[in-house]
């Protein structure tokens, strides 16, 4: 598990940061459910993304209805498929006191509209998400 900790951590108390901007986490669930039940309770919880977290309740990705769509749907799919086996985004996550403006670049670097906020032991705040 990586932090995203771009540059020095600036001293300014009225420098937003990526705990500051961070909306609720949403669903969680471990890396050992199935993919059908996985994309069971993204549906029903009428999110884009659920966030995966390790046997000890970390932070271990972020996935996306579109991963497990088309995980689903390639010819090495099984109905005991896990999650733990599903490519999705492990990280580095977002620390909760980056500056948003380098949480945001690192976003936009590695091409994501979303990324786990952690704190300091890996375990899961929130959700920085991107606006378009």
């Amino acid at each position: 598990m990586s932090l995203i900790l771009a540059e020095p951590m600036l001293t300014d108390s009225t420098t937003s940061t990526a705990g500051d901007a961070m909306a609720s986490p949403g669903p969680q669930v471990g890396e050992d459910m199935v993919v059908d039940l996985a994309l069971s309770v993204l549906i029903g919880a009428g999110v884009g993304h659920l966030l995966v977290r390790d046997d000890d309740g970390r932070c271990a990705g972020l996935v996306t209805r579109e991963q497990l769509t088309a995980h689903r749907s390639g010819s090495w799919y099984t109905e005991s498929t896990r999650l733990r086996d599903v490519g999705y985004d492990r990280g580095p996550f977002t620390a909760s006191d980056a500056p948003l403006a380098h949480a945001e670049r690192a976003l936009r670097d590695r091409a994501l509209d979303a990324s786990p906020v952690i704190d300091g032991d890996g375990y899961a705040l929130g959700i920085l998400t991107l606006s378009h």
